[in-house]
């Protein structure tokens, strides 16, 4: 598939703002009063990823991403809109993130979605609220992933090759 460049649908992207004193530093990573309607995070997770590695790509056929990227550490983030329904469908997304550009990043079912350390050595940290339990209440369920590693896509193949 071809894609271009484009807004994605669904997609928000929005600043965050760090509140730094001589005791560090604090930031909103999200509130119920800024969330789309209806999106409710059910839980909540901490990755590092190692400087010059993409987790990725992979898209949800229910469950919604809240992607807070603020450091340590700085990502490319790429998306792209795998929903043939969309208006938006086939446009892709590059943005950067982490601790020199505070972000965060909704991401809808149907939209591919991975990122990448492009930090030269520090581990870098994302935060994840997830409108869906993973495997469902009590781990019970299938994992709600469409995993597009192992495609030979060139937009994918370009993002895990490319140098920082």
């Amino acid at each position: 598939m071809e894609f271009k460049k484009g807004e994605i649908e669904g997609v928000v992207i929005e600043k965050l703002v760090k509140f730094s004193d001589e005791r560090g530093f604090l930031v909103e990573t999200f509130r119920i009063d800024n969330l789309l309607d209806n999106l409710q995070p059910v839980m909540s997770y901490v990755s590092y990823t190692r400087p010059g590695i993409a987790r990725g790509p992979h898209e949800h056929l229910k469950q919604t991403d809240i992607f807070c990227f603020m450091g340590p550490g700085n990502f490319k983030i790429k998306l792209w809109d795998n929903r043939s329904e969309s208006r938006t469908y086939g446009n892709c997304m590059v943005i950067e993130g982490g601790e020199d550009n505070p972000t965060t990043v909704i991401v809808p079912p149907g939209v591919v979605h991975g990122y990448k350390n492009i930090s030269d050595k520090v581990m870098g940290m994302v935060l994840n609220y997830p409108d869906k339990l993973y495997r469902g209440w009590n781990r019970k369920e299938e994992v709600d992933e469409i995993r597009h590693e192992d495609k030979a896509d060139e937009f994918y193949l370009d993002f895990v090759k490319e140098d920082k």
